[in-house]
């Protein structure tokens, strides 16, 4: 039986003030942008965001976080 190595070998990052997340498709250009907090860690597109980060998303995106329990209540 082998033990696995638990230790991290990078200190995590704080989050970024904002964070713009790029639209994925060109009808995701012509929609409305919003910029939410994350209550929960989440990764975008192979990017991860760290809790307390600001993340500009599409209202659609951002309405199926809130659904999810994803966004922070302020």
């Amino acid at each position: 039986m082998t033990a696995k190595n638990l230790t991290k070998t990078s200190a995590p990052q704080a989050p970024a003030p904002e964070i713009k997340s790029a639209p994925t498709s060109s009808t995701a250009a012509r929609t409305r942008m919003e910029t939410i907090t994350l209550s929960n860690h989440l990764r975008i597109e192979g990017t991860d965001h760290l809790p307390g980060a600001k993340v500009r998303v599409t209202a659609d995106y951002a309405r199926r976080l809130r659904l999810q329990g994803y966004v922070a209540r302020t």
